[in-house]
């Protein structure tokens, strides 16, 4: 997680983490003999807009191990996951500039559904 979350020390990371889960947070990884090769922070979410989701708030692979499948099997133990729990969609955002993500997404047959907008506070 911390390649995709450079800003968060070990002692940042756990109390966002601690924060977050009440809300529903919940951390899955992927492994490869012991080793973490990737990892997800998902969260089951009913909204008026879709009834119920699987909302990944994070997906990242390790960068020494990518192209190796690895984001694949999360992402597809992600989507069974959803459907286990009676969700209608699968969701994330992601960052524009994150280019090598929107290919990976675009295999998994994932489609651009909406704009997300963000104002600084």
């Amino acid at each position: 997680m911390r390649q995709l979350r450079p800003h968060l020390d070990g002692t940042a990371f756990v109390a966002t983490v601690r924060a977050a889960e009440p809300l529903g947070l919940q951390l899955v990884l992927h492994r490869v003999d012991g080793r973490v090769v990737a990892v997800a922070g998902i969260r089951l979410l009913d909204q008026l807009k879709s009834a119920r989701v699987l909302y990944v708030d994070d997906l990242v692979t390790d960068e020494t191990t990518r192209s190796a499948g690895h984001g694949e099997a999360l992402l597809q133990w992600l989507v069974e996951h959803a459907r286990a729990n009676g969700c209608v969609a699968f969701e994330l955002d992601s960052g524009v500039h994150r280019h090598a993500a929107h290919r990976f997404y675009f295999r998994q047959r994932m489609r651009i559904a909406a704009y997300h907008f963000t104002l600084d506070l």
